[in-house]
């Protein structure tokens, strides 16, 4: 791995890996970022076009697919549910009842499966240019497993370069997530980065512990024949949707804005109804090749496998941070870079 991308906030564009693949991207309202790498499409984009990109480069935008009011309206939510409000998190200690709205957001980095708890956020999963994106790309029949919030205050770790494949075993590669921007999403706040095409092998590159405090406890993918230079980073005003295949390396860098900033997202995950999922070990004496996680939601055309019901799996739990160590993430001994020898 080369050194790290240098976080600053407004570089000059450098040629991109990502392939121009054409047609109509749509009718753009967002002024922000001025200038882009390729893969930015508006709701009234050309569905073969928002295809053909995705294939190709294994991320686009959708821009001005939420509106500020819906935006608003999951903001309020996210400092909501880190209350307590809507119902119990499971991982933490919630802040006292008198603290501060920037009290409360700071204590937490991300909040898996919020929408368990939060019919706003749940709503989500419908979104008209999220659901055109979603069929152009995975096909008419999708279905929904994950919701994850992060919050990302100043100060707060990204996640190293990772798969999603890694955590959500699709098999046919049809895992893709969407990436919710609730706040305007730059270099300096710790937006998103990825590696165009890299989905493209299908490979599941290796994971190992990174030892590195720019981010959180999750491991690193290694091994593979890209280097940072190859990143692009995806800045995006809220209200902004990034989609990005399962198996494309991406990663997000700290924070680093002033005090009082966030990063806020929401991102959902989705796949292909046609598929099993296998997300959990199988039962007793079932077969490896039947096992299928039915905590799920159709979102679009028809379930192949609706006769097998659905279930209430998934709790609302909250992802450790590293703030006192990633301890309780592993069993392993984790050490960082700079711990003293």
């Amino acid at each position: 791995m080369t050194a790290a991308l240098q976080e600053i906030s407004s570089p000059p564009l450098k040629p991109s890996r990502a392939v121009e693949t054409g047609g109509f991207a749509g009718t753009r309202k967002s002024t922000f970022p001025a200038k882009r790498p390729p893969g930015y499409f508006s709701p009234d984009a050309d569905p073969a076009a928002i295809g053909a990109f995705f294939r190709a480069n294994g991320y686009l935008v959708m821009e001005d697919a939420f509106s500020p009011a819906e935006v608003a309206e999951l903001k309020q939510e996210t400092t909501l549910i880190c209350r307590g409000g809507r119902g119990a998190l499971e991982g933490v200690d919630l802040p006292p009842a008198g603290a501060t709205d920037d009290q409360v957001l700071n204590h937490f980095l991300c909040v898996h499966f919020p929408h368990k708890i939060s019919a706003a956020m749940r709503a989500t999963l419908f979104n008209p240019p999220t659901l055109k994106a979603l069929t152009s790309v995975i096909g008419p029949n999708v279905k929904f497993m994950q919701s994850m919030l992060f919050i990302k205050a100043s100060g707060k770790p990204g996640q190293a370069w990772h798969q999603d494949e890694d955590y959500i075993m699709t098999r046919d590669r049809s895992l893709l997530g969407s990436w919710i921007g609730l706040d305007r999403a730059t270099q300096e706040n710790g937006c998103l980065w990825v590696i165009p095409g890299s989905h493209r092998p299908g490979i599941l590159w290796e994971q190992r512990w990174h030892g590195d405090r720019r981010f959180d406890c999750a491991e690193e993918s290694v091994g593979f024949p890209y280097t940072d230079e190859d990143a692009i980073p995806v800045e995006v005003e809220a209200g902004s949707v990034v989609f990005f295949q399962g198996y494309l390396l991406h990663r997000s860098l700290p924070n680093r804005a002033p005090a009082g900033t966030y990063r806020r997202a929401l991102v959902n995950h989705y796949m292909s109804c046609e598929s099993l999922l296998p997300w959990h070990k199988p039962a007793e004496n079932e077969p490896m090749a039947k096992v299928d996680y039915r905590d799920i939601i159709v979102v679009a055309g028809v379930d192949p496998y609706a006769y097998r019901g659905t279930k209430d799996i998934a709790r609302p739990v909250v992802r450790p941070a590293g703030d006192g160590g990633c301890a309780s993430w592993s069993s392993k001994n984790l050490q960082y870079k700079d711990d003293p020898e």
